[in-house]
């Protein structure tokens, strides 16, 4: 999935598919799958994945998917091919980054635009009152349980204390000299004061903020996010990365920690910190890019902390590298690399009629 996200072509894809690290010998030299001579096959059974998948909205829209955006885990992405079919086919295309500015946007911002060479020429913030509620001291919901009876009522307070944690999400967008645009999605339940006390801090901040109604409207309701976003594109934009890849790649952990997260510094396990010297003695592997891996519940290493955390440091449990999609991964706190199903799964429900052949529980 992460070489699908940043190949830029086929050429591109049967040169990282032989790359990808599988074991290293006893000297610590990395055995590839272009060493075991599988690179080939492999790359057979993925051209056709190579081709992004058109689909199409409720209204009619075209959707590109490809790719899996999800950031806490992975690079978070949609394609950069799918990126280039979408800017010959449209005057404005957008593009998703898994989660929030700090690790869905600031992969995009970092890694993907570095891969791709393609610089925005906007970023959107989606916010939910509910989701700021939560940061704003609101009872976390339970996965599973119903929706706390807090989140169906007015609460501008909690609404106002959130929205430190969007704030600081709009400063990330504009160190990467971007123009951030807030979209509001608005559901049923929010309160025109909240969603004016979302307008007002936000505006101070400086960033565009448009409401949206596409959850009840579909389409019609998004006009003024569309125009908004429309007018900050027109905007002059000027793109810098936050590193270099010449720079060593501790230093670059800690300049994502402390500009990006809001941590007072890094602390790795002994794991990690042989891992990273082998890495950095490699020249090869220490001009890799910096793909990390944090919650999505926080700004921090720990779900818990909530709105914008002071007073942490960022732990990184162990380092890995992915040679494929070229990518340093340093794994912060006690985040699973394998997303795990719902109490409940779909595929209880999946069967097959033996008599006819048809699939059923799928739709």
């Amino acid at each position: 999935m992460a070489i699908l996200a940043v190949a830029t072509d086929l050429k591109d894809m049967r040169e990282r598919m032989g790359k990808i690290v599988v074991a290293y010998t006893k000297k610590g030299k990395p055995v590839t799958t272009e060493d075991l001579q599988v690179a080939g096959a492999m790359t057979a059974w993925m051209v056709d994945a190579l081709n992004p998948s058109l689909i199409q909205s409720l209204e009619g829209q075209p959707v590109i998917v490809h790719a899996g955006p999800f950031a806490n885990i992975a690079i978070g992405q949609s394609s950069i091919i799918a990126d280039r079919v979408g800017l010959k086919l449209a005057d404005y295309h957008v593009t998703e980054s898994g989660f929030g500015a700090d690790i869905g946007f600031e992969k995009f911002w970092n890694l993907k635009c570095r891969f791709s060479g393609l610089i925005p020429d906007c970023a959107v913030v989606v916010a939910t009152i509910r989701a700021l509620k939560c940061h704003g001291g609101a009872p976390v919901p339970v996965p599973g349980k119903p929706m706390p009876e807090e989140y169906n009522s007015e609460n501008v307070e909690w609404v106002a204390a959130g929205c430190a944690n969007l704030i600081h999400h709009i400063r990330n967008v504009r160190k990467a000299g971007i123009s951030p645009v807030v979209c509001i999605n608005a559901f049923y339940t929010d309160t025109d004061a909240e969603i004016a006390k979302v307008r007002e801090l936000c505006e101070a901040e400086g960033a565009r903020v448009a409401l949206s109604r596409h959850w009840e409207h579909g389409g019609d309701g998004a006009i003024e996010f569309a125009e908004a976003v429309v007018a900050a594109c027109e905007e002059k934009t000027e793109f810098k990365f936050l590193y270099e890849l010449d720079m060593p790649v501790k230093e670059r952990i800690d300049l994502i920690a402390k500009e990006v997260y809001g941590a007072d510094g890094v602390d790795y396990s002994a794991e990690a910190d042989a891992a990273l010297a082998r890495i950095q003695a490699d020249p090869e592997l220490a001009g890799l890019g910096l793909c990390m891996v944090k919650t999505h519940l926080s700004l921090s290493d720990n779900p818990a902390l909530k709105g914008v955390p002071t007073g942490w440091r960022l732990n990184i449990r162990e380092v890995l590298t992915y040679g494929g999609a070229g990518f340093i991964v340093p794994v912060a706190g006690a985040i699973s690399l394998m997303p795990g199903t719902g109490s409940n799964p779909a595929f209880k429900r999946v069967d097959v009629d033996v008599e006819t052949g048809k699939v059923q529980g799928v739709f």
